[in-house]
């Protein structure tokens, strides 16, 4: 893309799948190999809890809000860290019962090091179970969906894997807290 070009959300989706309908045009037929799936390999959690939500009203396509992060943990096989207060998850929740999240925050690893997060994703639920969610009940995660895709702002060092691969998120909605864990695309 040209700097200074903002095709919004769309564009970009539109972008991805005339890029992805060249791919398989160019290449034929997929083998066996090109058509499963890739593995997920499990890396850490993450609990990031967060205060009351900031309603901004209705715009953009929903109701928009930005739910403030005020703490929580990650913690995996050989890492821990907590999440520093001061991010925020901007949200717009569309009247077809799918919220759009976008959360960018911090987490301080055990040995100092800071890592950014950029958590952008899509939780979606039959309009009962939307209106339990955002009244801050608990709510059985197996009667929605939400997933996201994080993004990882870290410099050279030990945290630099998480910078090269595709990482997604599973994601639980608590009444304080946002539960979400991490799995590395293979």
């Amino acid at each position: 893309m040209s700097e200074g070009v903002d095709l919004g959300r769309r564009g970009v989706g539109l972008m991805a799948g005339a890029l992805a309908a060249s791919l398989v045009a160019s290449s034929g037929a997929a083998s066996a190999d090109e058509s499963r799936s890739p593995p997920l390999s499990f890396r850490f959690s993450v609990n990031v809890q967060v205060g009351p939500a900031q309603e901004l009203g209705r715009l953009g396509g929903g109701r928009r809000r930005v739910v403030p992060i005020t703490g929580g943990d990650l913690v995996g096989p050989g890492l821990s860290g907590e999440v520093l207060a001061g991010g925020a998850d901007w949200q717009t929740l569309r009247d077809d019962g799918v919220t759009l999240l976008q959360a960018r925050y911090t987490v301080r690893m055990s040995d100092g090091e800071t890592i950014g997060i950029i958590n952008t994703g899509v939780r979606r639920a039959a309009p009962d179970i939307v209106r339990r969610l955002t009244a801050g009940e608990v709510v059985d995660p197996a009667l929605y969906y939400f997933r996201a895709a994080p993004v990882f702002e870290v410099g050279p060092g030990p945290y630099g894997w998480l910078t090269e691969s595709l990482f997604i998120s599973v994601g639980e909605r608590l009444p304080n807290l946002v539960r979400l864990k991490v799995f590395q695309v293979g």
